[in-house]
């Protein structure tokens, strides 16, 4: 036990200093600094200069945590000319931390363009776990979370953002979006709109901070609640998908052409009733009776 202890801690443990030429995507607090980990402070610590949404943001968590590192900002405006001078680095040999204002880098984030980017070019990127508001608010949800899209920020055009929820009118997996506080009351209604307002939500705001709450109700209540409240703090948005679809039970008469299909197909009549019945759910006996007297 203790040799595979040191072998963990060769491999993956304290005291590995940043590989160089790698792309470390270092999540940082959504709220509660307490969260940061000591893998993340470490990372930040050792890389040789870190891409920060905002470097007014981050220097604040660098004082936090005693770290002195070379910033440049990387952030949806300028991702098309830091990017490329980011890989230019991190080709050279140097290693770089990319952080966001708060979260994981690359989700719902032009770091994804980044990581893209890199990948193209064969550097090295290493994601350090960490702090997701998507994560969070799933797992408090109360929602079904065996399977779920995360759709994000919602299109700020008002077309657009309806025909992507209309694209989502039968999605039977839970669905995540994340939104603004002044756009959530539009939001909610567009939302009760197309799913119908009694499809479950929960509102998960300003998680991890200390006004955190999980508000768990319908779209078309909270669509009245902030209609008449105004929405303080970012918020996650956790929607109940919508029920499955029946499916139509095949009848007999659904039977009797597979059967003359599969017949076809050169399988004598008893295979083939064997056959069609497993596959549409028919009870055999009737389904070859009816073959029989066809």
């Amino acid at each position: 036990m203790r040799l595979y202890a040191i072998i963990l801690r060769k491999l993956y443990g304290e005291g590995r200093g940043a590989v160089p030429g790698t792309l470390y995507l270092v999540p940082t607090p959504i709220g509660n600094l307490g969260d940061i980990s000591r893998r993340m402070a470490e990372t930040l610590a050792q890389v040789d200069f870190i891409a920060a949404e905002d470097t007014r943001v981050t220097v604040k968590l660098l004082n936090h945590l005693g770290v002195k590192k070379p910033m440049v900002a990387y952030h949806r405006h300028n991702a098309g000319t830091a990017g490329p001078a980011v890989l230019e680095r991190l080709l050279a040999g140097a290693c770089c931390a990319l952080v966001t204002d708060a979260g994981t880098p690359a989700i719902s984030d032009p770091g994804e363009e980044l990581v893209a980017l890199c990948a193209g070019a064969g550097v090295p990127v290493c994601a350090v776990p960490g702090p997701c508001a998507l994560v969070t608010a799933l797992s408090v949800s109360a929602q079904p979370t065996g399977r779920f899209t995360f759709e994000g920020f919602l299109p700020m055009n008002r077309k657009n953002r309806a025909a992507r929820l209309e694209a989502l009118r039968g999605e039977e997996r839970t669905m995540v979006f994340y939104e603004a506080p002044h756009k959530l009351a539009a939001t909610l209604r567009t939302l009760a709109e197309v799913f119908g307002p009694e499809r479950p939500v929960s509102l998960c705001r300003e998680l991890t901070k200390l006004h955190e709450e999980v508000r768990r109700t319908t779209l078309g209540e909270a669509a009245d609640w902030y209609g008449a409240n105004e929405p303080r703090g970012e918020f996650v948005l956790v929607v109940r998908g919508a029920p499955p679809r029946a499916e139509e039970a095949a009848c007999l008469e659904d039977g009797l052409a597979l059967v003359d299909s599969l017949r076809g197909e050169g399988l004598s009549l008893r295979d083939a009733v064997r056959r069609a019945a497993g596959e549409l759910g028919l009870p055999r006996n009737q389904l070859y009776d009816a073959a029989v007297g066809k």
